[in-house]
């Protein structure tokens, strides 16, 4: 198949990286199909569907999109949410689940169900550097990005299995410069969206299956992976 032939969907392609991604692709001439839960910002994409990820439908109509577009050959889901919570009010600690945990499993999986029954493809999804400890900071955030790590992981073992055709990316980043961190916190390191997505873009290229991103990044996970637990435990992020 050639690139011209071939038909991403971008789940949560309405604004920061998700858009970026969706934009790249269409440029190097994907067909695209956009999905967020605001329809406004897809304005730009003549193929796009109004999808939340919370609610119970979201499944069927990523379907219906699939449909729309032709087939699918990529899924790229950037849709999440995330919140520092030292104060840990259980509103922000629930909808962060809903939307990272529950919404992510019901989108990867009717996607990896799609694949399994029409030849393959590929799976890819922003989850976070977030997930390599749990942050103080960010409770339910650091703790569904590690259960987005641990579940493309299990995926990814279970199609090697099932001898399926579905190749995998986890892209981690640091943070980004996106309306998500638009909070009035601080946070080092800030990366560009534009820089972000073309790097994912590259990787989804080279079918690569972990992302760290950026070098900086790399450094510190693998730094935070050698603090032992009765040190990190007492850390003040």
């Amino acid at each position: 198949m050639n690139r011209n032939d071939k038909r991403a969907i971008v789940v949560g392609a309405s604004s920061g990286i998700g858009l970026e991604v969706a934009r790249l692709l269409q440029e190097r001439g994907w067909t695209v199909g956009a999905a967020a839960r605001r329809t406004d910002r897809l304005q730009e994409f003549a193929i796009s569907e109004q999808i939340d990820i919370t609610a119970e439908d979201a499944g069927q109509r990523l379907l219906q999109l699939i449909e729309r577009l032709g087939g699918l050959d990529l899924y790229f889901h950037a849709s999440g949410i995330g919140h520092q919570n030292r104060s840990l009010q259980e509103d922000i600690e629930m909808s962060t689940v809903e939307t990272n945990a529950l919404g992510f499993t019901r989108m990867i999986g009717t996607a990896y169900r799609y694949m399994a029954s029409h030849g393959g493809g590929h799976i890819a999804v922003i989850s976070s550097i977030a997930g390599t400890k749990g942050l103080g900071p960010a409770p339910a955030y650091s703790a569904t990005k590690a259960m987005q790590n641990a579940y493309i992981e299990a995926l990814e073992q279970l199609a090697n299995a099932q001898r399926l055709n579905i190749r995998f990316t986890d892209i981690r980043p640091g943070f980004v410069a996106t309306d998500l961190l638009n909070d009035g916190n601080h946070y080092p390191l800030l990366l560009s969206k534009e820089s972000v997505a073309r790097d994912i873009v590259r990787s989804l290229e080279l079918h690569r299956h972990v992302r760290i991103i950026d070098w900086r990044w790399r450094l510190i996970t693998a730094f935070w992976r050698l603090v032992p637990r009765f040190v990190w435990r007492r850390l003040k992020l």
